[in-house]
């Protein structure tokens, strides 16, 4: 039997994505988690792999339509097979703009041709108008200085892809971008730019600023914050590596989460989200990890993180944060988060608060493990401690529930044995 495939809803906020390029054409066969087409959102490109296997009956939609999330895109069922393909959801063509009819003049006029303004001449490639290109190809190449105008572009109608601007790179192609000469530097002093510089926003960062916003006007945040003993984590994960690849290790983060996950299961209030007047406790702690990529933040999701050993928790994130960085990430690796985390410890910071990831009930924000002198028993030692800041939505949640989910975390991080039995 037939199966239509829908444009997949790959995070909270999203509500649309553009088909950028069809893997499988109509006819070909096509087996169960075969990748059928790649989409791209404000995020990154994602591959659509198939749920079923057979023949592709029909494509629903064009190469670069913007479809909403849940639309059908496609039909997959066996060879021959006869299928009313269900009507495209209105959709537009990227690039695609529409033309404004000059208001006609009023009777009895007379219209005067416009005098042509004086054209430059310029050693710029000359263009029939905007530059095809997608989202990504146009960040890729505004951060690596190519001019989208030089790059050929392979995707539909000419259009310029990510894979384009970076064969580009490759080629060594660079823009070219008149610029005056600087002045004379005197005293060894560098030349310092006084002039207001005018960056356009990433869809990416709009899409993050439109989420926050929403969540600090509308979630009444509180915050507790722990200082953890770091020791025996420490020294566990000296002798876990000892025994692992260098691709293998495992890092503190990965303590974090085993240990955040197993604390959730016992305080399900805070594995929840909010809908009217009913708290919704999640079934699954998924616990999801912010990771750095070009133009801002995404996070990633390891699944059912209570059951899963330190070593396939590590191997997970290190295989999602890598896609991630790469604009591949797979609709399972961003998607069914119940708890956010957020460790900047990389970055050498003490502590912060992180902002409540919608429709999620809260989120810890993580700083650093480091040596620093403590009192124990009346003595000054040296010893590693590490803060953490969980952010809760108070109408979840309150001050007594998140300092107890605090204090059981440190139970498992101070005792860390217990994530291994």
């Amino acid at each position: 039997m037939a199966e239509t495939i829908n444009m997949p809803k790959l995070g909270f906020d999203m509500a649309e994505g553009l088909l950028v390029r069809w893997v499988k054409q109509v006819g070909e066969t096509i087996n169960k988690g075969d990748v059928l087409a790649e989409i791209e959102t404000d995020k990154a490109t994602v591959e659509v792999e198939s749920p079923a296997s057979g023949v592709v009956l029909s494509h629903i939609v064009d190469q670069g339509s913007i479809v909403p999330v849940n639309a059908p895109i496609a039909v997959v069922g066996a060879e021959g097979e006869k299928v009313d393909a269900p009507a495209a959801a209105p959709s537009k063509v990227e690039g695609q703009k529409s033309e404004e009819k000059p208001a006609a003049p009023p009777s009895g006029t007379v219209q005067s041709a416009p005098t042509p303004a004086p054209v430059a001449q310029t050693s710029a490639p000359a263009e029939s108008g905007p530059v095809k290109a997608s989202p990504l190809a146009r960040k890729v190449a505004k951060d690596n200085g190519i001019n989208l105008a030089t790059v050929q572009g392979t995707g539909p109608g000419g259009r310029v892809t990510r894979k384009d601007v970076e064969a580009a790179l490759a080629g060594g192609q660079t823009s070219k971008v008149e610029s005056r000469p600087a002045a004379p530097v005197t005293n060894y002093q560098l030349p310092v730019s006084t002039e207001d510089k005018i960056i356009a926003t990433t869809k990416l960062r709009q899409a993050i600023g439109r989420r926050l916003v929403e969540s600090k006007q509308t979630i009444p945040h509180f915050y507790v914050t722990h200082e953890y003993k770091m020791e025996a984590v420490m020294e566990m994960r000296k002798q876990i590596n000892a025994y692992l690849g260098d691709n293998e290790k495992v890092s503190v983060n990965d303590f974090i989460i085993k240990a955040t996950a197993l604390a959730l299961r016992q305080f399900p209030n805070l594995n929840a989200t909010i809908k009217g007047n009913e708290i919704i406790q999640f079934g699954h702690v998924n616990v999801s990890v912010a990771v750095t990529v070009p133009g801002g933040l995404m996070t990633v999701v390891v699944k059912d993180a209570d059951v899963k050993s330190l070593r396939q928790i590590s191997g997970e994130i290190k295989a999602m944060a890598g896609r991630a960085r790469e604009g591949k990430v797979k609709p399972e690796d961003v998607d069914g988060s119940t708890f956010s985390t957020s460790n900047l410890g990389m970055y050498d910071v003490e502590e912060f608060i992180a902002i409540v990831n919608p429709p999620e009930a809260a989120i810890l924000a993580i700083g650093s493990a480091k040596e620093t002198p403590v009192v124990e028993g009346g003595q000054i030692k040296i010893g590693s401690r590490m803060k953490a800041t969980i952010s809760v939505d108070h109408r979840v949640s309150d001050g007594a529930e998140a300092a107890q989910f605090m204090q059981k975390l440190a139970e498992f991080l101070e005792n860390p044995v217990r994530m291994l039995v």
